[in-house]
């Protein structure tokens, strides 16, 4: 889904915050390298340039520096006080020291063009850097703090406010700056400054009405408190975000299946396949959904993906529950078989299917590698279902969207498109096998803890079953992953079945939990592809050596009130949010750049 991608790309754009210590040391060694600079490039008549290093410097310090650290101290407990999102202090320290290193590009700039012309705009050039972090501030603290534009407003000023007055101090106390800028009147400085933050503002404004308004008409929620609930989860794990999805969520009935495998001492293993995605990000909704729901269970437990895509992405974690509830219930009502076919493979153009019955249940895995595609409707793996049952009589059928073959924007198989009919055409091949054997089922789990979300690897890491029949030995490997690129697949089949292993097929459960990096989406095998199959290979090899005896049931299983996103709602924050970014895109740089000009021609071009 390109749309979704578009939207939980903007995670790039976050950064990864200096301490507060470290931030402090580069406002005060960077204010008076400024300084000293700023004296050094329009030097003092009569005074030496090491005289002008150290007064510039200590100037630079007072006005630039210790301005700067205090408002830093004053953003963050102010902002707190307020109720909105809560601020740290290195944000805040972080935000006064960008903001200083704007306004100490501007002042050298100045300094150098008032040597070089022989003009003097320094104080001009001040100006200018003022009004433009004052801006700057107060889309920041407005945007991702969740608090008023007045608030803001006052907040923002905290930082052009101290470093002026400091400016001011130093200019009244010095007869040397005095002189080497100027004398000038304190209210026409102060005029321009109010006007030309004024423009600014008006043009925030204006920008963040516009891009506001369709997502308060399409859903009623304030734009400006969605990102930084946003921000907030994607740079400190929050799940205030969860609030919102609640009170636009739509409740669903939707179904999972359950294949369980036990011996004469209990419940060995479990492969369960909801239709419920495990979306939208990081650890919101259900996100981590296949190692939150596999660890409700005391037993081996694989969960793959069912057919679903983000509209059935649960509001909360706490929705998951009622996953569990459903597969709890379902395992007090299977009926179990000691007999099973082998694997077979069917293919429809650019669909496959895997096959294996456990007595009279049916395991079917859909993918389309090497062709890529994305998640399968819902609507779509439902059709799959009941046109399987009438197929040698299954009377459960656990569809898997093995969701194993990554292609960019690549979007979901929907009602419509062509690759339902080959998904349909390859389930109408299904026949009925009559060499059924006994089943062994052998487990491994490898959590992979030197691998991360930086490799795409989710907390899980690789789970590995083989199942024996009549002695083909069938591997079903799930990684905790969010799809995979294109030809790893193959790679992994490749290495497992050089291990003496018959039949394989790789399934991702499509864990958002690792889209929280840059881009949206974050497909297994483009790093550290070598030492993934590598594991992979030791938990299937460890896997064959735990097989022993079991018998085998399945049940397919209904969910009420999952509470979901909704696929109205689900589209509609996508589409939004996306038409929001395209219109941004062109809106924000033709009110900014006009804004600068006009705040650049009041500075410079105007007296009073």
């Amino acid at each position: 889904m390109s749309s979704m991608n578009n939207v939980m790309g903007l995670s790039k754009y976050m950064l990864s915050l200096p301490q507060t210590k470290i931030s402090l040391f580069t406002m005060v060694f960077l204010s008076f390298i400024v300084g000293s600079i700023g004296f050094s490039i329009d030097p003092t008549p009569g005074v030496s340039l090491l005289q002008d290093i150290i007064y510039g410097g200590s100037a630079g310090f007072l006005i630039f520096g210790l301005g700067s650290i205090m408002s830093g101290a004053i953003t963050q407990p102010w902002v707190n006080s307020l109720n909105g999102r809560k601020m740290k202090m290195k944000q805040s320290m972080f935000l006064a020291l960008f903001s200083m290193g704007i306004i100490s590009i501007i002042y050298l700039i100045g300094c150098a063009v008032s040597t070089i012309f022989e003009i003097n705009v320094i104080l001009d050039s001040l100006i200018f850097g003022f009004a433009l972090i004052f801006a700057f501030r107060t889309l920041v603290i407005w945007g991702t703090s969740n608090i008023s534009l007045l608030n803001s407003v006052l907040i923002a000023s905290a930082q052009p406010g101290l470093i002026i007055s400091m400016l001011i101090v130093v200019l009244f106390v010095s007869t040397t700056v005095v002189a080497a800028i100027g004398y000038i009147s304190v209210l026409a400085f102060l005029l321009k400054i109010i006007i030309a933050s004024s423009i600014l503002i008006l043009a925030i404004y204006s920008f963040v009405v516009v891009i506001e308004s369709p997502m308060r008409k399409n859903l009623g929620l304030g734009g400006l408190e969605l990102l930084s609930l946003f921000i907030s989860h994607i740079t400190e794990g929050s799940t205030a975000l969860e609030g919102l999805f609640e009170e636009i969520g739509e409740p669903i009935d939707t179904l999972v299946g359950v294949v369980s495998f036990k011996t004469k001492k209990g419940i060995k293993a479990l492969f369960i396949s909801p239709c419920v995605h495990p979306g939208p990000i990081g650890s919101i909704g259900g996100s981590n959904m296949p190692t939150i729901l596999a660890e409700k269970f005391d037993h081996f437990t694989m969960v793959a993906h069912g057919p679903s895509t983000h509209d059935f992405n649960p509001v909360s974690t706490n929705e998951i529950v009622k996953v569990e509830d459903a597969i709890k219930s379902s395992l007090d009502d299977i009926s179990y078989s000691d007999k099973a076919s082998t694997f077979v493979r069917l293919g429809n153009k650019k669909a496959k299917l895997g096959a294996q019955f456990f007595g009279d249940d049916l395991l079917l895995m859909a993918t389309f590698a090497p062709e890529g595609f994305d998640d399968i409707d819902f609507g779509v793996g439902l059709a799959m279902i009941n046109l399987a049952k009438n197929r040698c009589s299954a009377e459960n059928i656990i569809l898997v969207d093995c969701h194993n073959c990554f292609k960019g924007e690549s979007g979901r198989v929907l009602p419509g498109n062509k690759e339902v009919f080959h998904l349909m055409g390859a389930v109408e091949k299904i026949e009925c096998l009559d060499q059924y054997g006994s089943i062994q089922v052998g487990c491994s789990h490898d959590p992979l803890v030197n691998l991360s979300r930086v490799e795409g690897i989710g907390e899980s890491g690789v789970k590995v079953m083989v199942i024996e029949v009549n002695g083909q030995k069938m591997a079903y490997i799930l990684l905790d992953s969010n799809n995979m690129i294109i030809g790893f697949r193959e790679k992994i089949i490749d290495a497992v079945k050089s291990q003496g292993i018959d039949q394989v097929e790789v399934m991702t459960t499509d864990t958002h939990s690792v889209n929280t990096l840059a881009g949206g989406h974050n497909p297994v095998g483009n790093k550290k592809a070598d030492e993934i199959i590598n594991k992979i290979v030791e938990s299937t090899q460890k896997a064959v050596e735990d097989l022993e005896v079991v018998q085998a049931g399945c049940k397919l299983s209904k969910i009420e009130n999952l509470k979901t996103l909704g696929p109205t709602n689900a589209t509609e924050l996508v589409a939004t949010i996306s038409s929001i970014v395209a219109v941004s895109r062109i809106f924000a740089p033709l009110v900014f750049i006009l804004a600068l000009i006009f705040v650049f021609v009041w500075t410079f071009l105007l007296t009073l």
